[in-house]
């Protein structure tokens, strides 16, 4: 009866502590002093991060974007997505048969009046090529081709071309080296038409 009545009165004021239990406390609450004293000075700078957004530093407009905006403020220059040339011929039927079965090329859109073929636009990747009946308006003894070249480039094998161009029929120049540099591969149409097509490294 008195052990029952000693442990009621030790839960009600609570057991006190040896000398050694207070001593390791007061160490352990000294040692963690300074990592909550270093705690609350972080705190502040914390939230007043959240609280004002950072600011990335503005990104300097480079000299081509500068000359871009300043070309741009003077009258517009000509910007073209693809070019189509336009050719009058002797005979349409044969520069057809020429630039689709020799060359390579692909009809796109043909045009007829009467029930007779006038005229043809072709196309081989993203360039183009308008054929179109000479209506003899101008003589029939005129020349074609003189004065003129088209140059065209691909990625293709000009010495595979070349085998295609003579195959069909047609004389093919090259493939060969320029002055410059440049490996090329000429050929002329039935007209005369010099078409010079560059390989693009």
């Amino acid at each position: 009866m008195a052990m029952r009545k000693t442990a009621s009165r030790a839960r009600k004021t609570g057991a006190v502590a040896s000398p050694k239990a207070r001593a390791s406390r007061t160490k352990a609450k000294e040692a963690a002093r300074p990592a909550r004293a270093a705690a609350a000075k972080k705190a502040p700078a914390r939230r007043a991060a959240k609280a004002k957004p950072s600011k990335l530093p503005k990104r300097r407009a480079t000299a081509s974007a500068v000359r871009k905006t300043e070309r741009r403020k003077q009258p517009e220059a000509l910007r073209l997505r693809d070019l189509t040339v336009s050719l009058t011929v002797d005979n349409l039927e044969r520069s057809l048969r020429f630039y689709t079965e020799t060359l390579g090329f692909t009809v796109k859109d043909r045009w007829e009046s009467d029930g007779v073929l006038r005229g043809v636009e072709l196309v081989a990747g993203s360039c183009g090529i308008g054929l179109s009946q000479d209506d003899w308006a101008k003589g029939r003894d005129r020349t074609k081709g003189v004065g003129m070249r088209i140059w065209a480039g691909t990625k293709q094998d000009l010495e595979a071309l070349a085998r295609r161009i003579r195959a069909g029929g047609g004389e093919a120049d090259g493939p060969k080296t320029e002055p410059w540099g440049a490996h090329t591969l000429s050929v002329a149409d039935p007209d005369g038409f010099r078409l010079t097509i560059q390989r693009a490294d």
